[in-house]
């Protein structure tokens, strides 16, 4: 019986980019995106085409719960989660509104919640599970003019952390990617000279590519039991 997972913002990105590599691990997928449905039709079109899974898409907003509980209706066994899903937001904290620091929050830390929430029942009755929840250098560092992503990521960190505890005795595994600047749609809001500079600050001379992403999340997946509580940094030695 082949095994199933879940990647939330799976259209394009990180997310995109993982989906190929567990289809390529021979995983049935469920995906899904908030406003790219075109693309996650084409993406899960393709795995399946290539790779012989099964790929069943949802459109809906992971910060609303009865989204996510409409999304686990149709889900009865889940071995890997992944959450991707996430927004980010530039500017001043004393411009922010009330609402952009919720949408944030709500995309980027209560998604998390309300997909774990729904996932545990099924991974403690399977008596196995992998969750890995896709975070940032910011989350642990904190960066300038992106208070209210931090904060969301930090958030990601602590719960992973907290939920790993939590779960061990039931054997199933969470962990985090704190990513550092990835190639995806996020980071293009950088004019080239800001990147330029940037890129001059990463030891590794370049940006990261959402496949090393995947990479690794393909490689927790399969890591040793006892590995859980982690969040493991992906930035070519920046922060």
């Amino acid at each position: 019986m082949r095994k199933k997972a879940l990647i939330t913002g799976a259209s394009r990105g990180i997310g995109e980019a993982i989906a190929k590599e567990l289809a390529r691990q021979g995983f049935d997928l469920t995906l899904t995106c908030l406003n790219s449905l075109d693309q996650l039709k084409e993406l899960a079109g393709g795995l399946e085409k290539k790779y012989g899974v099964s790929c069943h898409i949802f459109q809906g907003d992971m910060g609303d719960p009865e989204a996510v509980d409409r999304l686990f209706d149709g889900l009865n066994r889940l071995d890997v989660l992944i959450n991707n899903a996430g927004i980010s937001h530039i500017g001043l904290l004393s411009d922010m509104s009330v609402s952009q620091w919720r949408r944030v929050m709500s995309t980027n830390l209560d998604s998390c919640f309300y997909t774990c929430r729904r996932a545990i029942p099924l991974m403690v009755h399977a008596k196995q599970g992998r969750i890995i929840n896709i975070s940032s250098v910011w989350g642990q560092a904190g960066a300038s003019m992106e208070a209210a992503y931090s904060a969301s990521k930090g958030g990601v960190n602590s719960l992973t952390k907290a939920l790993a505890k939590e779960l061990a005795p039931s054997n199933i595994q969470v962990n985090a990617i704190a990513c550092g600047v990835i190639d995806t749609d996020m980071n293009r809001c950088f004019a080239p000279e800001e990147m330029a500079s940037l890129i001059e600050e990463i030891p590794a001379d370049r940006i990261g590519r959402p496949e090393e992403v995947a990479a690794l999340a393909g490689q927790l997946i399969t890591a040793p039991a006892y590995m859980t509580g982690q969040i493991i940094t992906i930035d070519g030695g920046w922060i």
